[in-house]
């Protein structure tokens, strides 16, 4: 409010208060005309205008003039009846010591309520008027229909309410029991069965929602993709996310496939989880990867002192280098099999902690130059363990997958081997992290998902029943520095992935959040296994047993590390099979090594 405003609305004020005395009169001698000319003689009048003036003064001292009243509450109502309280019980005072020759003794009390309504009256005419003249400024609005008639779909619809963003709020969806409820008085119209049918009487263009349950998401994904102009969904944050009133409309997002996952995400203190961090020299191998990147990313946060970026590949290491280049990080571009420039980088830079995501992770690719995986995934492992040993690293993570779990890929088998390596080494402060897919990642289905329905489809899925287990890739690494701070002798954790999803399904998802009716506008086709894939992933092996650990996403493996005389003389075999290139001997040696390894 400028000046010229609050003194208009300190005016209204003064006659506000000075009709308010005279309604209460009339309440209290019943609207007598003689009985009230007692008290409307020009002294009377006189302290009547006293009064309205000290109450205007009360106003001021409390904030009254200084609030923007489109946006008045419950918090403005308070102050009101606080103000108004603070005015009445003076003249309360002041009519008892006079014995009612002011006014009647009871008329202050009667005068307190209608000051009360008539003030706050006029302030919540402020705040009607706006809205009014918001709505006419806005122009052409979009029909929304709100799911949920709660705490978060209120403050979605108060924002609307109050921003000049052209929202026209229809009314909210919800369960039955709340059917013809009114929130600002935007009605409940029905339930989510009834939202199909509401959407195309009442030509809603939006439906916005505070993230519903995935099943119920999924739902109304599948409505607003069903009509022919297309109905945007959209979510905004809980409050439970946010710092509470908060939730904006204008923080909303379109719904992306990782709100679909049949899993809540895991919240962990991640300050508190990986503490070990802080002040301390990193290394993460494979830093360019969708993983090692992010551990870079969280590791700055974290306050590491320093962070070494280490790949073969120099594009996607130059581009995290730019990504964190005001955050003390080290490029560094070398071979993890190369024994010589290992030692150099350990020598040179002495990490304290380092994360392992350096690996051959493409499976059909791995199956074509099985010894290559086998000098990448397990010869380039042990290389990484003696540097680890030799130097006095206090951690070693090491990011293990699913398809090492009783392993029917060449992929899945060396990565199987780097478990066993790290379990037998046993090196203080070291652990393996398994765990499934990460929507996102450069290797996932999501990013060719993509592709093929921007170029109009077919979607193609290997299996109708293939599942797999999914999460996205800042939950991953937040679990797998927790696990980090739990790494003590190379054991194994396990995170928790949820329930497996299916392939197919996420394909569905996917075409109808870009817009599609899957198998009528982008056509679904099957295409069959590729070599060394499975059907369905599993997380732990034949013969391993878990155990809880004291983080709620995370498990332990229990089986004891293997034998005394392994990997014996078959590794030694199978580093020379390894470097003359022996595809087929190192198959036959991996099958020994890992005899769960069941190659397709």
């Amino acid at each position: 409010m400028n000046l010229l405003q609050k003194l208009a609305l300190a005016f209204v004020d003064i006659l506000t208060v000075m009709v308010g005395f005279w309604l209460a009169l009339g309440l209290r001698l019943d609207f007598d005309w003689l009985a009230m000319q007692r008290f409307l003689s020009n002294s009377h009048l006189c302290i009547y205008l006293a009064v309205a003036v000290f109450g205007v003064v009360v106003f001021y001292l409390l904030g009254l003039y200084e609030k923007v009243w489109r946006y008045a509450g419950l918090y403005e109502l308070r102050a009101v009846v606080c103000a108004v309280a603070i005015v009445a019980v003076p003249v309360e005072i002041a009519a008892l010591c006079v014995g009612g020759a002011l006014i009647p003794r009871t008329c202050a009390p009667i005068a307190a309520l209608v000051w009360i309504a008539m003030v706050g009256g006029v302030r919540l005419g402020l705040r009607s008027l706006a809205q009014q003249r918001d709505a006419y400024i806005s122009g052409p609005q979009r029909r929304v229909l709100i799911f949920g008639a709660n705490d978060d779909g209120e403050l979605i619809l108060r924002d609307m309410l109050h921003q000049k963003r052209g929202w026209n709020p229809i009314g909210f969806i919800d369960s039955k029991a709340k059917r013809r409820l009114r929130i600002h008085g935007v009605p409940v119209l029905g339930g989510l069965n009834d939202a199909q049918s509401i959407i195309a009487q009442k030509q809603i263009s939006d439906v916005i929602a505070a993230a519903p349950p995935p099943e119920e998401l999924r739902r109304l994904v599948q409505i607003c993709a069903s009509f022919e102009n297309r109905v945007r969904l959209r979510l905004v944050p809980r409050i439970s996310d946010v710092v509470a009133g908060s939730v904006k409309v204008s923080r909303m997002r379109e719904v992306q496939i990782e709100d679909l996952l049949e899993r809540a995400p895991a919240v962990i203190d991640v300050e508190k989880a990986a503490g070990y961090l802080k002040g301390k020299r990193v290394l993460v191998t494979g830093a360019g990867g969708s993983i090692g990147s992010e551990i870079c990313r969280q590791a700055v946060k974290l306050g590491a002192s320093s962070v070494v970026l280490m790949g073969r590949g120099e594009n996607s290491i130059y581009e995290i280098g730019v990504e964190l280049r005001t955050a003390p990080v080290i490029s560094f571009i070398g071979d993890l099999r190369s024994r010589a420039r290992m030692e150099e980088l350990f020598r040179v830079h002495r990490p304290q902690v380092v994360f392992h995501a350096a690996a051959h992770k493409h499976v059909p690719l791995m199956e074509l130059s099985p010894a290559e995986a086998v000098s990448n995934n397990v010869f380039g492992v042990e290389v990484l363990l003696d540097m680890v040993e030799k130097y006095g690293a206090e951690k070693l993570i090491m990011i293990s997958t699913d398809k090492a779990v009783n392993p029917t890929s060449v992929m899945g088998v060396t990565k199987r081997m780097g478990e066993l390596l790290m379990r037998k080494r046993a090196i203080p402060g070291s652990a393996a992290v398994r765990f499934g897919n990460v929507l996102g990642s450069r290797g996932s289905v999501i990013p060719t998902f993509k592709k093929q329905i921007a170029a109009g489809g077919p979607v193609t899925v290997t299996d109708p029943n293939m599942t797999r287990y999914f999460m996205t890739i800042p939950e991953a690494v937040t679990l797998v520095l927790e696990a980090g701070s739990m790494a003590h002798l190379g054991e194994i954790y396990i995170l928790d992935m949820g329930q497996p999803v299916k392939i197919i399904d996420l394909a569905r998802n996917l075409i109808r959040l870009s817009g599609f009716e899957p198998d009528i506008d982008i056509p679904i086709k099957v295409v069959g296994l590729r070599p060394g894939e499975k059907m369905h992933e599993e997380l732990v092996n034949t013969g391993e047993e878990t155990a809880a650990t004291e983080a709620e996403k995370i498990t332990r493996v229990t089986a004891p590390p293997p034998g005394a005389d392994w990997p014996g003389e078959h590794f030694a075999e199978l580093r020379r099979a390894c470097e003359r290139s022996d595809d087929a001997e190192c198959l036959r040696l991996l099958k020994i090594l890992v005899p769960q390894f069941q190659h397709q």
